[in-house]
């Protein structure tokens, strides 16, 4: 085995592990249902929410707007094109252990989207807001945690969203 199969193994193995351990979280009703929640809100409901309200308290919010939305759609692009190129199942596919929290929107695990997406849209709203930091850091923290706790991502496909989302966002910023 070389090296590189092994530090692959090594990684399939550490990721394996922290889904099962962050898993174990749907145990509380009470839990399971916030990550419910955190997950529905994600899947774009608070963006499009957050960019109503950005349009209608501020004047010079239309940029920042039409900069989350053309990123946004990059965005989809990306984590669509990713998904179909990898092919990765998610955790509950794969593990016997791994309890399914909620109905996943498409069947590939690589990258999270949900992560991507709220990673960028963060990181675009906060440039121009950055009292919007104290709500968004914690919900896109929560983001990322609610999709490996729900079964449907292993960590570095949470990882992988976060760094494409930033990367996204990064280029936003030399095209506005």
């Amino acid at each position: 085995m070389s090296r590189l199969d092994a530090t692959l193994a090594r990684l399939q193995l550490w990721d394996e592990r922290m889904c099962l351990r962050f898993n174990l979280a749907l145990r509380r009703p009470t839990l399971l249902h916030g990550l419910r929640v955190v997950s529905r809100l994600g899947d774009g409901v608070l963006w499009y929410a957050l960019m109503l309200a950005m349009l209608l308290t501020s004047r010079e919010a239309f940029v920042p707007v039409v900069q989350m939305l053309v990123t946004g759609v990059a965005c989809t692009a990306v984590y669509k094109l990713l998904k179909r190129g990898t092919l990765r199942p998610r955790p509950y596919q794969v593990l016997d252990r791994i309890t399914v929290g909620i109905a996943p929107l498409d069947a590939f695990s690589f990258p999270s989207g949900h992560t991507l997406h709220a990673v960028a849209f963060s990181l675009i709203a906060i440039s121009y807001y950055p009292w919007l930091a104290v709500a968004l850091v914690p919900f896109t923290l929560a983001t990322g945690l609610a999709r490996v706790m729900l079964g449907l991502h292993y960590p570095s496909d949470v990882l992988a969203g976060a760094a494409l989302g930033a990367a996204l966002a990064a280029l936003s910023f030399v095209v506005f």
